[in-house]
């Protein structure tokens, strides 16, 4: 039986999970049925899906604990999956509207997925008015992440009607047997002995890249003769902002139940560019400061705009260029989004120069960001903290550093084709937490920034209205930095 222990990283979504907090992460390709087609499309999706899915290895494997849980926990093959659990579908009753299908995603993204299987599962939904269809895709975050997840819609999807032509899965060796169905380690032939020397080997890991981090601070800090070190004047602004940077008090910093609620909304990348050329500016801090104009109505038709602006984190990816590699490599940074200003285009330019600084701070310490942890009972110890400090209600009374997550994932800039069927759009599902109860995510397809705003329902109710104000920001925003 072939095992693969999970990284620090990768097992830490596996501890941050609870019933309040489940760590998938989703995406909704809206896709148009081929010219003429009939019959069921969940079965000609079936029929695809299976031809293909021996070239995505981690939906067949899934988790086994460590012995005792002392360590974390690693991968295992299942030989035999049960498509029927795995992939399924819905029908949308009538009228068939947007509306309707955002509750039934809303519902579908509270379920955690059940860890006794590999982590991952499909829905082909139908029904929606205009005839087209949405396939909804989980995956465990403690398997995938957005770069990876690129990755795996490669094996997916085609860039012409027909389907590429993909070898088969070589045949399975006969002395291959299927897992056992409650493993009690990764690998039940080692001991305690061997878990311990994997801790040290972690410690031992992280002396050896000691002088690496180091050269880097001292780099970093010291610059050269007749230098100002980046960082060093970076830390001095950075300190001057130091009484402002505490998140202010917000719906969305709050303790999060099971509910979600969910919003897809598209706006233009042509505009967004625009906007981004015409200001100096990053189509990311474009994205931001579209969330910052939608957040800044949102909350102040509410009564509940706080005077000082929301801070956003914003996860940055550790993976380098051609790192196809199916696991987490993420850390993040956090950045004022200006909501306390009301002219959009001074709005854009308060976030510039937010995200600079803060994106050369993550920059400074990028390689003292441990890529792998480990100590004795990990499992247990943390996965307690995350279940008390979610049943105590701490995320209610104490400051949280950031009020929104806002997250932009780069896609495919051609149309693609899954079974045969036209993608027309690619939208995001991600992940609320307790004291960050809202999530907008956003990824690129074609012309399109297409959103994801996921939410915990009870913070956050009405998250349509805001995915409305989203739109409405963006036009704003092209108007007063482009014109007409």
């Amino acid at each position: 039986m072939e095992t693969q222990q999970l990284s620090g990283i990768d097992a830490s979504f596996l501890y941050l999970e609870t019933p309040e907090t489940p760590m998938h992460v989703a995406g909704l390709t809206y896709f148009e049925l081929p010219p003429g087609f009939e019959g069921s499309f969940y079965q000609h999706f079936r029929k695809f899906f299976e031809s293909r899915l021996h070239t995505i290895p981690i939906f067949s494997k899934r988790l086994a604990p460590s012995l005792y849980d002392l360590d974390h926990p690693g991968w295992v093959d299942e030989q035999e999956l049960d498509l029927d659990y795995h992939l399924r579908e819905t029908a949308l009753p009538a009228p068939g509207t947007e509306e309707q299908l955002e509750e039934v995603i809303s519902r579908l993204h509270a379920n955690t997925l059940d860890r006794s299987r590999p982590l991952w599962q499909f829905y082909v939904i139908t029904g929606l008015a205009n005839g087209q269809g949405v396939l909804y895709s989980k995956v465990h975050h403690a398997a995938i992440d957005g770069g990876a997840g690129m990755a795996i819609n490669k094996a997916l999807y085609d860039v012409s009607a027909t389907p590429r032509d993909v070898a088969p899965a070589a045949p399975k060796s006969a002395s291959s047997t299927s897992a056992p169905v409650s493993p009690t380690a990764v690998d039940p032939v080692k001991g305690i002995a061997d878990i311990m020397t994997n801790m040290m080997r972690q410690q031992i890991k992280l002396w050896q890249a000691a002088p690496e981090i180091v050269n880097s601070m001292t780099s970093a800090f010291l610059g050269k003769p007749g230098e100002t070190p980046k960082a060093l004047s970076t830390l001095q602004n950075l300190a001057s902002q130091l009484p402002t940077l505490s998140a202010p008090k917000t719906p969305f910093n709050a303790t999060i139940t099971r509910e979600r609620s969910y919003a897809a909304r598209t706006i233009s990348l042509s505009d967004a560019k625009a906007i981004a050329k015409a200001s100096g500016a990053k189509l990311n801090d474009v994205v931001m400061a579209v969330c910052s104009g939608a957040l800044r109505r949102y909350l102040q038709e509410k009564g509940q705009l706080p005077d000082k602006p929301l801070i956003a984190g914003v996860p940055i990816s550790l993976r380098e260029p051609g790192d196809t590699r199916q696991n987490n490599q993420v850390s993040g940074m956090l950045c004022q989004i200006a909501t306390d200003i009301a002219d959009p285009v001074e709005r854009l330019k308060a976030i510039v120069k937010s995200s600079t600084d803060s994106k050369q701070i993550a920059g400074t310490f990028r390689d003292a960001v441990p890529q792998d942890f480990a100590f004795v009972g990990a499992p247990i110890l943390l996965q307690l903290m995350m279940l008390v400090y979610g049943r105590s209600g701490l995320a209610d009374k104490l400051p949280m550093p950031m009020n929104v997550t806002i997250s932009n994932v780069p896609g495919p800039p051609m149309p693609l084709y899954c079974a045969g069927a036209k993608v027309t759009a690619l939208h995001p599902v991600s992940i609320p937490a307790h004291g960050a109860a809202l999530n907008i995510t956003v990824q690129s397809y074609m012309d399109a920034l297409n959103f994801g705003l996921t939410a915990d329902r009870r913070a956050v109710p009405d998250v349509a209205r805001l995915g409305d104000y989203l739109v409405e920001a963006a036009a704003e925003l092209r108007t007063a930095v482009v014109g007409g």
